[in-house]
């Protein structure tokens, strides 16, 4: 439109039933716009919120060596979801006591929960033995 007067622009801003924006606040003469400004908000807002990604987070699930089948099973089934939201799943197999002398156990434990997972995800790090536990770490496909 040009350089006019401010009366001007909000007279034919208003006319429009639009709102009348100062673009360049800075520039000499300001510049300004003819738009509806909420709509210009919302469609900013979702291009910001369209730019953020996921954050994987790191899960971790705790069983001991004596889990219960029913108990894994129901681990296994919240894993699922960690794994369905994008997320990693760090498996741990805690032993207590004299728990320590069967590690056989403890490692058929977290091959069942790997085994029941595997269509879901990937084993990222491989069932290792650090101290008095053993740890997996699963990442989705």
């Amino acid at each position: 439109m040009g350089v006019i007067p401010t009366e001007e622009a909000l007279a034919a801003a208003r006319s429009a039933g639009l709102d009348l924006v100062e673009v360049a606040p800075n520039e000499s003469p300001p510049v300004c716009r003819i738009m509806d400004y909420g709509k210009y908000k919302y469609q900013k807002s979702k291009k910001q919120h369209r730019g953020h990604s996921h954050q994987t987070k790191t899960k971790e699930l705790r069983l001991r060596p004596k889990t219960g089948d029913h108990d894994i099973e129901f681990k296994v089934k919240q894993a699922k979801e960690f794994l369905q939201h994008k997320n990693k799943v760090q498996i741990s197999v805690v032993f207590r006591g004299r728990e320590i002398a069967h590690i056989d156990e403890g490692k058929r434990v977290i091959d069942v929960v790997i085994e029941k997972l595997q269509e879901l995800s990937k084993v990222e790090m491989p069932p290792t033995k650090q101290g008095r536990r053993i740890m997996c770490t699963l990442a989705p496909k």
